[in-house]
């Protein structure tokens, strides 16, 4: 396996299952190494959006792929009950043979919460849960613990069973760049953090935060891979790409990052090949690629032969 990891987003928002399991078996033949969905229950701007339940998704993926890593980006653990959460991973991580990534953060969408019965606590109450959440996760998926009873301040379970066990423990994620609290948490807990499209252009600092706190309780920073979503903008001419980073940055604003940014993974394969190497410089080697353009089938192709077997 090579040191840079390339994950690319399944289409989801406005898609039918069948375009989403077409273009997840055209992303893992053509070489990327996980697959990734939004865990939202509304789209992001509306609940007249349509968008597909993203834990229904990683399972339905799981049987209809073969190799590569699955994931959520990310899901908020106060959106559903903690314990059923640790029992659908759990499955899905079967239906998969141990392909699962969890990715986990606080949320942000009040009404995917309360719409379905769940409170949306304030932001220091939501950074508790999820310390609780990945407490109580790790608990479940634990050969050695056949009853877990958790007593948290959020999270309360009672003699909760969990069988059968994941394969193996799944990986966790956890994605945020609150550096006082939510990446202390990741330093602590995660497999990998992930540093959302709006924070790219400030990715060597939130990586050296992180390596701090981990130094500071105690973890090797080398433990914790660096993973950066991001808006791929790729053609194979200049003239061609530079319109497209001009439509990128109208359509997107700040929610993908800045197409334009001096870390972005905009221009030609040549350019986006040094950007890549720029991010390893500074600790990142992982990415979860949204590509820009009506089918992204096309600009994903692109990067798939002329940037991934720079890095292999």
């Amino acid at each position: 396996m090579s040191d840079v990891h390339f994950g690319t987003m399944v289409p989801q928002i406005k898609r039918t299952w069948d375009q989403a399991r077409d273009a997840a078996s055209f992303f893992e033949s053509a070489g990327f190494e996980s697959l990734w969905v939004n865990d939202h229950l509304y789209g992001p701007t509306s609940p007249q959006i349509p968008i597909l339940e993203a834990w229904t998704q990683i399972s339905a993926l799981a049987a209809v792929t073969e190799n590569v890593e699955l994931g959520t980006l990310v899901t908020p653990v106060g959106m559903r009950n903690p314990a059923h959460l640790g029992k659908v991973v759990a499955t899905a991580d079967h239906i998969s043979n141990g392909r699962v990534i969890v990715g986990l953060g606080s949320g942000w969408m009040p009404r995917e919460f309360t719409d379905f019965g769940m409170p949306f606590l304030e932001p220091k109450e939501r950074l508790g849960q999820l310390r609780e959440v990945v407490q109580l996760l790790q608990r479940m998926w634990d050969e050695d613990e056949d009853e877990v009873s958790f007593d948290g301040k959020y999270v309360q379970t009672e003699n909760v069973v969990t069988l059968p066990k994941p394969t193996r423990r799944p990986k966790i994620l956890i994605g945020g760049g609150g550096e006082k609290v939510t990446m202390r948490i990741a330093a602590q807990y995660a497999d990998i953090w992930n540093n959302s499209a709006g924070g790219q252009d400030n990715v060597g600092h939130k990586v050296e935060v992180l390596r701090n706190h981990a130094q500071d309780l105690g973890r090797n920073p080398d433990d914790i891979t660096v993973s950066q979503q991001c808006l791929v903008t790729i053609a194979e001419d200049e003239s061609v790409v530079n319109p497209m980073i001009e439509t990128a940055q109208k359509i997107f604003g700040g929610h993908m990052g800045n197409p334009g940014g001096a870390l972005a993974l905009s221009g030609t394969p040549n350019q986006i090949v040094d950007r890549i190497g720029q991010h390893l410089e500074l600790g990142c080697s992982m990415f979860q690629i949204e590509f820009f353009g009506k089918d992204v089938r096309e600009p994903a192709e692109l990067f798939a032969k002329s940037v991934m077997p720079q890095f292999k």
